[in-house]
């Protein structure tokens, strides 16, 4: 096993190159969405669940649909279903604690379409989510001043690319209501996302 980078931003350490030569995250418990699995030593036998929660950045959180009967562990980076395109994340909960989640989190397993899981991410994707996340803080940086420019009372306080760089999410504060449209144009167009 080859260790490949150190810290990410993302919770991992180092990511590592298993077996199969898929990108695995070391989690080593200090980031912001570390879960505790009590299951871990239930034989994988009866872990068999079709759900998986996949942590991204910050506190955002997602349930996906492994269609492919991948065989997904905790720390596993996987390309995930997104609109547009798709998003890089990091399995955070598989087996039967996922049903968990969703029963304390009141999501109805049968009546809910789930995103999907596509793959392991290959090395091309994790290059892609790399040279995104690389893009992050100047982004944040660049939109403050936008804002600033628009006059907006408002402050951008992070900023999150989607795995294949498609798509951001700016994350924001403001203590009234904000008219963002033109914001929201104008972001689009100087840093070439939705």
């Amino acid at each position: 096993m080859n260790s490949t980078i150190g810290y990410n931003g993302r919770g991992c350490r180092k990511m590592i190159k298993d077996a199969s030569e898929a990108s695995v995250c070391i989690d080593t418990g200090c980031n912001k969405l570390n879960t505790f699995d009590i299951f871990s030593d239930i034989p994988e036998k009866f872990q068999d669940f079709d759900i998986v929660e996949v942590r991204f950045k910050n506190t955002r959180k997602g349930f996906f649909r492994n269609v492919n009967d991948l065989k997904l562990k905790r720390g596993d980076i996987i390309a995930v279903e997104a609109n547009p395109g798709h998003d890089i994340g990091i399995v955070s909960l598989t087996g039967i604690v996922v049903m968990r989640q969703l029963l304390r989190n009141n999501i109805p397993y049968e009546n809910t379409e789930f995103k999907k899981v596509y793959r392991k991410a290959k090395p091309a994707d994790i290059d892609k989510w790399m040279e995104a996340m690389a893009l992050e803080h100047s982004t944040m940086l660049k939109s403050r001043k936008i804002a600033e420019e628009l006059k907006l009372e408002m402050k951008i306080g992070d900023v999150e690319y989607q795995g294949d760089g498609t798509k951001a999410i700016f994350y924001y504060i403001a203590d009234d209501r904000v008219d963002f449209r033109e914001l929201i144009k104008v972001l689009a167009d100087r840093f070439k996302v939705r």
